[in-house]
């Protein structure tokens, strides 16, 4: 498989959106964790473009702006009309005094602090402040930011902000943007395919940004949201597929898992993993990336990358003959689903 094989998102949209088989995740542009220079940024989204991708994924959270005024200034390289662009709604930028800067996991940000805010009005404006942070008159899909417990830190809170989608306008807002043409394709971005689950049961979305729910090491989407997925023809786009950072680096000292600091179980397993990758003579890596791609539903992958460096090292994984008996020994040792869906070569 190649970076810039394509898929339709769905059918279901009036002007259906063609995605590259990889997308482009700019939170690391945001400065996530370490400072990132706008020399790498740029050289990383030029080196992107030049692999054949031909989507890229942005929030106004990502450095809180940051990331998306990078993006605008690479834009006239590319041409705005060659690439497919999503950002978020359901957190607004506020110009702030220095101690209420909200940077969250993101270094040397601007001087911003975010609010969450589902409502109507918010919705719109955040559409529109996106639009001239990233310097366009459009984007392709926007996507409701974190309703899920993990960015909201309670099952309560979860359900409180879905509600407040609803009841304070801010899925009416994207659906007007979506019947007007403004934008091509509504959906969410989130950490959990749960709360994709019950956004799906109350009204109609076009696709899912799932960040580190389907990877090698979790796989409970396939007992009913995938495949619901699949019947509704909801595209879903897969962030986090190394797990932040485990499956990439493997079982090493201090290795990164779902943001923090991975415990033993979960190091074990990925050991495990990992030998069994290392006898088919795989890069754990290449694993990880390429088995998302198995389930029907999934559309694209979006790896985050800092340089130019890090693209070239994404499109060697995705390219890497996989044997298919790599998948049939995971099985056989449980450590993966044995129904889940396995990539054909």
């Amino acid at each position: 498989m190649k970076p810039s094989d394509s898929v339709l998102l769905n059918k279901r949209t009036a002007s259906p959106l063609s995605l590259t088989r990889m997308g482009f995740g700019s939170a690391p542009l945001g400065n996530l964790y370490r400072k990132v220079s706008d020399e790498d940024s740029e050289a990383a989204i030029l080196a992107a473009y030049e692999a054949g991708i031909r989507y890229i994924d942005t929030a106004p959270q990502y450095g809180l702006g940051r990331a998306e005024e990078r993006i605008a200034r690479t834009l006239p390289k590319i041409g705005r009309d060659n690439i497919v662009i999503s950002t978020k709604v359901g957190r607004l930028l506020h110009d702030c005094a220095p101690h209420e800067v909200t940077p969250y996991a993101f270094v040397d940000v601007p001087q911003r602090r975010l609010e969450f805010d589902y409502s109507y009005d918010a919705v719109m404006r955040s559409h529109e402040e996106s639009l001239k942070r990233l310097g366009v008159d459009r984007v392709d899909i926007l996507l409701v930011h974190d309703v899920c417990v993990f960015s909201q830190g309670s099952q309560e809170m979860s359900d409180r902000r879905v509600r407040e989608l609803f009841d304070l306008g801010g899925y009416r807002a994207i659906s007007e943007l979506r019947a007007s043409g403004a934008v091509t394709a509504i959906g969410a971005g989130v950490n959990e395919w749960q709360v994709c689950e019950k956004l799906l049961g109350l009204a109609d979305f076009d696709c899912f940004l799932v960040a580190g729910r389907y990877t090698l090491l979790e796989q409970e989407a396939l007992d009913s949201f995938l495949p619901l997925c699949e019947k509704r023809d909801v595209g879903v786009i897969l962030g986090g597929v190394y797990n932040s950072g485990i499956l990439a680096t493997g079982a090493i000292e201090g290795a990164k898992y779902n943001y923090e600091t991975a415990p033993p179980e979960i190091l074990h397993r990925v050991r495990r993993i990992g030998q069994i990758c290392a006898a088919h003579g795989v890069p754990l890596p290449a694993a990880a990336l390429q088995f998302v791609y198995g389930h029907p539903a999934v559309r694209t992958v979006i790896p985050g990358m800092t340089s130019a460096q890090e693209m070239a090292m994404n499109a060697e994984l995705l390219g890497k003959t996989i044997p298919p008996g790599l998948w049939s020994d995971l099985k056989a040792e449980g450590l993966l689903a044995a129904h889940a869906p396995t990539p054909q070569i």
